[in-house]
């Protein structure tokens, strides 16, 4: 009993990750109906109903899957090494790392999605040593780390548009991209990216028992013997791996690594371990969520689920800093 009590959001989100996944692969506004396309899974469909089952449905789903997983634990290993809630690839700027480089090597390698993906690593991990860099050389203040790194996205974000404006041809949707979606998945991307995240993510639960100590402060931490500045690069390095992987398969999707894993430390706490897997489960049935919606509740027009993200994201934001504000002062 205790064991089901304990994870119960583990196992809540177990339940929803399918539904939400079958909700993406068949709800359906266009040509082809759901029966069609279930039709099609069973292998009696016509040769439409599966052309957009394997190419377009399953793939987009798969993404949301791995990017939503990414962001979230991304998110997570950013917070707990920064020693900031309020830290995410999108606000610090690493999302807007992986985007430019994402750019530049589809400008210089369009047809490698191997560089592609190394590309956006390069990037999430010189945006992270940017902003660790002046946060530290400025005062290493929680503050200042969001400070710093809204300082690099915006940096980040100029050059991208920059790329975009004088080369158009760079990305498909350039709407898409700079809000982030899932709209044309490239399946050769979303087979690196897949392998990435999901190494990247193994990576994170290896860390996570020393990731544990970091909240009993770096001298604390040291003397029981763990080596506290490896630890803290190595996770922003695997954060910049998970991130780097989720924009050059769906572009500068934001707040998902800074919701999934506030809510789930608010929510359910525990260890670092056990919050890396509700965040894997829960970014993924969230993004799979946001995706839907994004795509059936304005048809004929398909919006960003970035465009979603944003909205929900941005209020989320605003009431963090609020708690924030309200936790301090009952201190």
């Amino acid at each position: 009993m205790n064991y089901f009590k304990n994870n119960a959001g583990l196992l809540l989100g177990l339940l929803v990750l399918p539904v939400c996944f079958l909700l993406s692969v068949f709800i359906s506004n266009d040509a082809v109906s759901s029966a069609e396309l279930w039709a099609a899974l069973l292998g009696q469909g016509g040769g439409t109903a599966r052309l957009i089952l394997l190419g377009v449905r399953l793939p987009r789903a798969v993404a949301a899957v791995c990017c939503g997983a990414g962001l979230a634990v991304s998110g997570l290993l950013l917070q707990e090494a920064l020693g900031n809630h309020l830290a995410s690839p999108g606000v610090i700027g690493v999302n807007a790392g992986a985007g430019l480089f994402v750019l530049l090597a589809a400008l210089l390698l369009p047809y490698s999605p191997v560089l592609r993906g190394g590309a956006a690593f390069l990037g999430a991990v010189c945006a992270a040593g940017l902003v660790y860099g002046i946060s530290r050389r400025a005062g290493a203040s929680k503050t200042m780390v969001v400070l710093s790194g809204v300082a690099v996205s915006s940096l980040m974000s100029a050059f991208s548009q920059g790329i975009i404006t004088f080369w158009p041809d760079t990305v498909a949707d350039k709407v898409s991209f700079s809000l982030g979606g899932l709209k044309g998945i490239d399946p050769a991307q979303l087979g690196v990216s897949a392998g990435i995240i999901a190494a990247a993510a193994v990576a994170a639960l290896l860390l996570s028992g020393g990731i544990d100590l970091f909240s009993l402060g770096d001298e604390a931490a040291a003397g029981l013997g763990l080596d506290v500045r490896r630890w803290r690069v190595l996770s922003i390095l695997c954060a910049a791996v998970l991130a780097g992987a989720a924009v050059s398969l769906c572009g500068l999707l934001s707040f998902v690594g800074l919701m999934i894993p506030n809510l789930v430390r608010i929510a359910a706490g525990g260890s670092c371990r056990k919050r890396l897997l509700l965040c894997c489960v829960w970014g993924s049935s969230f993004l799979l969520l946001c995706d839907v919606i994004a795509r059936t509740a304005f048809y004929p027009y398909e919006l960003p689920a970035g465009l979603l993200l944003s909205c929900l994201g941005a209020p989320f934001f605003i009431w963090l800093l609020l708690r924030r504000k309200g936790e301090g002062r009952h201190a």
